[in-house]
């Protein structure tokens, strides 16, 4: 089989263009990049990338940002107990139905923030409103303990 002139001429323009892609990237190779030259904008391993949250010299800007944090709303739940029921149990429920849980009668309840154990407190009545005194607050460590349980 013979080529065509057309044929030719084609298969010779793509090996041209193959010749300077390759030329092109000898090229690109042989220069050195942007990162690799020494004035490269990349900060030491030893310094921070970011400022400190608090800054001991100037007490009236660690004041602000506290402050800033301080409107941030949180989810506050009392919980008086739990239990666990079939779903024949559930689908049984109707108005007036008693279900029972865990929790005592006069058994402080428990106080969570953004679902965090935080306290414990019993039920007070506040201008016709359901309240929560709190009777005991948990520490760090026993907040630790009773996730590791």
């Amino acid at each position: 089989m013979s080529e065509t002139p057309e044929a030719a001429q084609t298969a010779q323009e793509a090996i041209d263009d193959w010749g300077s892609a390759m030329a092109e990237q000898s090229q690109a190779t042989a220069e050195p990049t942007p990162a690799a030259t020494p004035e490269s904008t990349a900060l030491p391993a030893g310094e921070r990338v970011f400022q400190p949250l608090f800054s001991s010299s100037d007490p009236a800007i660690s004041k602000n940002d506290i402050d800033r944090v301080m409107d941030i709303p949180v989810q506050l739940t009392a919980e008086l107990g739990r239990t666990r029921i079939t779903i024949k149990s559930l689908l049984q429920l109707s108005q007036g139905s008693v279900v029972e849980l865990d929790g005592l009668a006069g058994q402080p309840m428990d106080v969570f923030i953004n679902g965090y154990l935080i306290a414990q407190g019993e039920v007070v009545v506040v201008n016709d409103k359901f309240g929560i005194r709190l009777t005991d607050i948990i520490t760090p460590s026993e907040r630790i303990q009773k996730v590791s349980k």
